[in-house]
């Protein structure tokens, strides 16, 4: 009996699996030749062979589409950055195709810069793309944290007014910050905060080095940072929630969620950012980095159908930034505190659509809002009770207004000889305050452009360019460029640019007084403008294979900046500065990369790059280059057996020079030495990859105040008269947690 039972037990689950087999579909499932990972959203077309007419399909998020052929047909597969590919398919019958990849960076679809979306390896200009997986490996929280660790990118941190980075040795002051293509409104010393741009909500993020004046105008003398953010344009709904806890007290947590329905598409999010402050002793109850807390928040509406494309959005942020005063005698149980509120809104219109065959429009408006508060109180920590202070200088508000319309039409055919793009830029600016000279001004920029794209041949690419532009208070010049791209062969090319660029002072330069306890910083309205040349070469080889590929990259520039505009000690006793013109700023250097990848477990990347720096001052006989080396290098290594992710991330910051300019045109010259620094995470996904967990550690080598060496007797502009430059809160540890849920 038992017997029996056992082999109609048999019987029934083999019987159950034969009709579970006979039961599925028949199709075709798609997959990556190199790591084996379905493709979605792949075009395939079946062709009868008896010439009925062909039925198309789109393969699922699992990579399968169905086979709707009742007779033998063919049937080929199409996607973006891979190889097609076409075979025979009988009725029925089901098949696994691999997809062979066309060029290492498949993924990487470019938009900054460009007449219209493309690769980033068919771009003229030499595009590097971070993308949301590099973001999350690095645990990077916010712009700052994910620029330091490039190469030729120094990253430099004030406990007040945050983080700023250089770019091929020039200050934030020469980068154009974007996000979406929006130019980031809030500039403090020249600088945006770094901090404040925080990326959980972020798709990837493009760099262009070198001036893009021609397209982006003032501030882009050297080069473009464009933030992209994310756009669900495959999921019916999807939901993400991040928390992040970091052993020096931070405690970041943000979520966001989307749905899409026919035509129309939304998406929210938000984030609550806290930090602590830390100072490397601490006995005080002022910290030398500040503590604050953060919230984000951002909406869009988008409408897509056919050719057209259109979408609104808004973005949020708001921060305060404590700085506690020392406890007072005698009793020590009261302090002054200043509190620092910033808020930033920016809301954005953009429309993109094909008008002819290969004509496209694209139309940015957008609106943006700054503010900073500036609040003083006298605290009673037996009370806990607060009061404003009554000195009406400790009370300040500062507000600008930026308004932005942007509009370009472009002819772009994949193949054609001749492209061209055509547009205006119109930027308008206006800030009011007690501390802005006569308590309000205006500062407007309205220019149109003009890019052509020529192809003499299938290797050689030209794309030179004009810029004009009226600004209400400087005669700016005609600004031009060009651009060259010459593939030596299908595994190496050739890049080359030349450019002029032009930066007119913001209104913080000409008419802020800056005042914190801190800084004193004064504007000057006698400014003169800024005027650069810059030349950029790249030679780039990759070659690859279906199981790996391996490049090296090599990178030179130089820029000279007429008038560069710069910090000078008014009083060194009070600490009062302001902005002055100095005759000349160059800089050159190179970058060499090289990069190695076995799919899908390992990917190694080292680099080394000098920047040289040079100030000329007519006073001044010395006026050297000098120069400082970085080294990289990157390791992302996946335990294929335990499905771990260990990411490692190096980087040598070598000794950079800083001069300031004292009173009577003094030159000071100092050296912030060389440091280590590294971080190491490890990672693992879980419940069919929705939920990811994180372990790491940032700052391995435990540093906090890097020894400035040189002339540091007037303590530099904010150092606070010390002898050390702050550049990290020491080693800590941090723990991630991400989990997605999709529908597609």
């Amino acid at each position: 009996m038992i017997k029996s039972l056992t082999n109609l037990f048999t019987f029934a689950l083999l019987f159950g699996c034969f009709l579970q087999g006979y039961s599925q579909k028949a199709g075709i499932s798609i997959v990556d030749s190199r790591n084996g990972e379905a493709i979605a959203f792949a075009h395939v077309l079946f062709e009868p062979l008896s010439g009925r007419q062909s039925v198309s399909g789109i393969s699922s998020i699992d990579g399968f589409v169905e086979n709707p052929l009742n007779e033998q047909g063919i049937f080929r597969i199409s996607y973006v950055g891979y190889q097609v590919y076409a075979d025979t398919i009988l009725p029925g019958k089901s098949v696994k195709v691999q997809l062979k990849p066309l060029t290492y960076n498949i993924d990487e679809v470019v938009v900054t810069g460009q007449f219209t979306p493309q690769a980033v390896d068919k771009s003229i200009f030499r595009v590097k793309v971070i993308g949301a997986k590099q973001i999350d490996q690095r645990a990077s929280n916010n712009l700052s944290e994910l620029m330091a660790g490039e190469l030729n990118i120094r990253s430099s941190n004030d406990g007040a007014l945050g983080s700023k980075i250089t770019l091929q040795g020039l200050g934030g002051e020469h980068i154009k910050f974007l996000v979406d293509g929006v130019p980031v409104i809030g500039r403090m010393n020249g600088n945006i905060d770094l901090d404040q741009l925080n990326l959980y909500n972020v798709a990837h993020i493009e760099i262009i080095e070198g001036p893009m004046s021609v397209i982006y105008g003032s501030n882009a003398l050297a080069g473009v940072i464009n933030i992209i953010t994310k756009e669900h344009n495959y999921t019916t709904y999807q939901t993400n929630a991040t928390a992040y806890v970091e052993s020096v007290g931070v405690y970041n947590f943000s979520a966001d969620a989307s749905a899409k329905k026919g035509r129309w598409s939304g998406s929210v999010a938000a984030a609550r950012n806290f930090f602590g402050g830390y100072s490397t002793i601490d006995s005080s109850r002022s910290k030398r980095w500040k503590p604050k807390r953060q919230y984000n928040a951002d909406a869009s509406m988008q409408y897509a159908h056919k050719e057209l494309k259109a979408r609104l959005s808004a973005s949020y942020f708001n921060e305060m930034l404590i700085d506690k005063g020392n406890l007072l005698p005698t009793y020590y149980e009261t302090a002054f505190d200043n509190h620092f509120i910033t808020n930033r809104l920016t809301t954005k219109t953009d429309i993109n659509t094909r008008l002819f065959k290969d004509r496209y429009l694209k139309v940015l408006a957008s609106y943006a809002y700054y503010n900073r508060i500036k609040n003083n109180y006298f605290i009673d920590l037996t009370t806990l009770d607060k009061q404003l202070t009554l000195d009406s200088d400790d009370q300040d508000t500062s507000k600008f207004q930026q308004y932005l319309l942007r509009a370009e039409f472009s002819k772009s055919t994949e193949n054609s000889p001749f492209n061209y793009q055509l547009g205006i830029d119109l930027n308008h600016e206006s800030g009011s305050g007690k501390r802005i000279l006569n308590q309000e001004q205006n500062l407007g920029d309205y220019a149109a452009f003009l890019s052509v794209k020529l192809k003499p041949s299938v290797r050689l690419m030209l794309q030179p360019g004009l810029r004009y532009s009226y600004n209400t208070k400087y005669k700016a010049p005609l600004v031009y460029s060009l651009n060259v791209k010459y593939d030596l062969g299908t595994e190496t090319s050739f890049r080359a640019s030349y450019a002029k660029g032009f930066r007119a002072p913001s209104l913080k330069e000409l008419y802020l007084e800056f005042v914190d306890v801190n800084h004193n910083i004064r504007g000057n309205e006698n400014l003169k403008a800024e005027h650069s040349q810059n030349i950029n070469l790249s030679l780039r080889y990759h070659h690859e294979k279906d199981s790996y590929d391996y490049g090296a990259e090599l990178n030179v520039f130089y820029n000279n900046i007429d008038n560069s505009i710069s910090l000078a000690a008014l009083d060194t006793e009070s600490s009062l500065y302001t902005y002055i013109n100095v005759d000349n700023t160059i800089t050159q250097g190179y970058q060499l990369n090289f990069n190695n990848r076995v799919y899908p477990w390992l990917e190694i990347k080292l680099g080394v790059g000098q920047t040289g720096r040079k100030q000329v001052f007519s006073q001044l006989d010395d006026n050297e280059m000098i120069y400082s080396t970085d080294v990289i290098t990157q390791l992302n290594y996946l335990w294929q057996r335990t499905d771990l992710r260990f990411n490692l991330y190096y980087k040598y910051n070598g000794a950079y020079p800083e001069v300031f300019i004292g009173e009577q045109d003094q030159i000071f010259k100092t050296i912030v030495s060389g440091y280590h620094t590294m971080d190491l995470s490890i990672s693992k996904q879980f419940w069919k990859n929705r939920l990811t967990m994180q372990i790491g550690a940032k700052n391995i080598f435990d540093n906090t105040n890097i020894n400035v060496t040189g002339d540091t007797g007037n303590g530099g502009i904010h150092s606070g008269g010390g002898v050390s430059s702050p550049v990290g809160w020491g080693r800590t540890y941090f723990v991630r947690m991400n989990i997605s849920l999709k529908k597609f």
